[in-house]
């Protein structure tokens, strides 16, 4: 007898399955990759990571710190398969991306609570289910959830960062460093490519010059009304940000603030942050480079980039559209559907960004889902810890400009503190009543 079905063997999915299973729910979980495979992923594997292999900061002053630690109390099975599949990153967390989808997969396939089903799902069971089918839904089953909801979906286009070679990069101009010297034991963590204004200025006028892969493929979004060039603000190709300004890049991934060129003894006019991809240190990925140029012009302009001229691409930059509801409209901070108590939705889907924003509210819809079929009130969380608040923005937003978001302080409600403070002081105070709030909430109702 199966109690509930998680759809989406994503990160949201994963957690959402393991919570209900250790309140003693029996779990199907249907992934229908790999024989349904989608435009980004790679493997079979669960939790895949498809844009980037870090899950953001875990410094306990940072919002995506605060996030870990409350997820940490309330036992994250993929925080736990991230931390131990870690890998140098100064104050981040980033991990091996096989190795972490590995270990979760592992996990998932031991519980005995747990039935792992390789199917795609094309409709919306009626009975108890978490929808964490993340933003690669496939059509199907967009089509089911459109037909439940009454309202259209909202898309936007996403872009993937490229993989390089290790030994491709030219380390006589690359140098290893952290910015400020932020986990650094030996040498820093990340490998850094400096520019100078002239290469700088070069490379920032070919990036607005190069020709770009056509979005084909979602013409019948257009169709639908959505307008091709809508990207999520927190993940736009480099090209698009170059074509806001020559200075646009110096200003945002291409910041150099914080790093010395060894060469030089001087702070670059701009730099390029390499960050480790996987266990081996053979791969590198390249930090808040996500692109949609055409793979014969990654090669050409990327490899512009000092220590980067004999680059070998492991895998290049590509866009792929992403899914999300329409949760102000359609979810309760419960995360469940507004018409249906026993429907919940977890993950990208909602309108939450970052891995750990999908963990976190897989984490808490499978807590709810298991709360609600044992005759318990589903939790809403305190609008002072930051997975409450995701939950509350996500479900009470201005529909017209909804965008994704990410954990971030300026959705929690303002601290009242005396005199000055700075931003770690008021990060730590978030912190501190996230945590103290999250505490009480929890002691109040388990």
């Amino acid at each position: 007898m199966v109690d509930l079905i998680v759809i989406g063997g994503g990160l949201a999915g994963s957690e959402a399955a393991y919570q209900a299973a250790q309140r003693g729910l029996k779990v199907r979980l249907y992934e229908m990759r790999p024989a349904s495979p989608t435009g980004a992923h790679q493997t079979g594997d669960l939790a895949e990571l498809v844009c980037s292999n870090s899950l953001g900061s875990n410094l306990p002053d940072r919002a995506s710190g605060v996030l870990k630690n409350e997820l940490r109390r309330l036992g994250s099975l993929l925080l736990e398969c991230a931390e131990e599949a870690a890998l140098p990153a100064g104050g981040a967390l980033a991990v091996d991306r096989e190795g972490f989808a590995r270990l979760v997969t592992a996990r998932i396939e031991a519980n005995p609570n747990i039935e792992l089903v390789r199917e795609e799902v094309k409709e919306i069971p009626s009975t108890p289910v978490i929808v964490a089918s993340g933003p690669l839904t496939s059509d199907s089953l967009s089509k089911s959830i459109a037909a439940l909801s009454g309202e259209e979906h909202l898309f936007f286009f996403d872009a993937i960062a490229p993989v390089i070679a290790a030994d491709s990069i030219n380390m006589d101009i690359a140098f290893r460093a952290s910015r400020y010297g932020a986990g650094e034991q030996d040498e820093g963590d990340y490998i850094n490519c400096p520019f100078n204004k002239e290469e700088y200025l070069a490379f920032v006028e070919a990036l607005q010059t190069a020709e770009r892969i056509e979005l084909r493929s979602f013409e019948e979004a257009i169709r639908e009304g959505v307008k091709a060039g809508h990207f999520f603000e927190g993940c736009l190709p480099v090209e698009i940000i170059a074509a806001r300004g020559r200075d646009s890049l110096a200003f945002g991934p291409m910041r150099p603030v914080g790093l010395t060129d060894p060469r030089t003894g001087h702070r670059p006019w701009a730099v390029v942050q390499l960050r480790q991809d996987n266990l081996a240190g053979s791969l590198y990925n390249m930090v808040g480079f996500q692109t949609n140029l055409k793979f014969p012009e990654q090669r050409r302009v990327l490899r512009m980039i000092p220590g980067l001229e004999n680059a070998e691409f492991v895998r290049y930059g590509q866009m792929h559209r992403n899914t999300f509801i329409a949760s102000p409209k359609l979810l309760r901070p419960t995360l469940q559907h507004i018409q249906r108590e026993d429907l919940f939705f977890a993950g990208q889907i909602t309108g939450v960004e970052g891995y750990m924003g999908n963990i976190a509210t897989g984490a808490l819809a499978g807590v709810n889902a298991a709360r609600l079929l044992k005759g318990q009130v589903p939790l809403t969380l305190p609008e002072t810890t930051m997975l409450g608040a995701l939950c509350h923005y996500v479900t009470h937003a201005d529909l017209k400009d909804f965008q994704p978001m990410k954990a971030n302080f300026g959705i929690l409600p303002p601290l009242v503190l005396t005199g000055k403070h700075g931003k770690r002081e008021r990060g730590a105070a978030h912190a501190e009543r996230a945590l103290r709030d999250l505490d009480t909430y929890l002691s109040q109702h388990e």
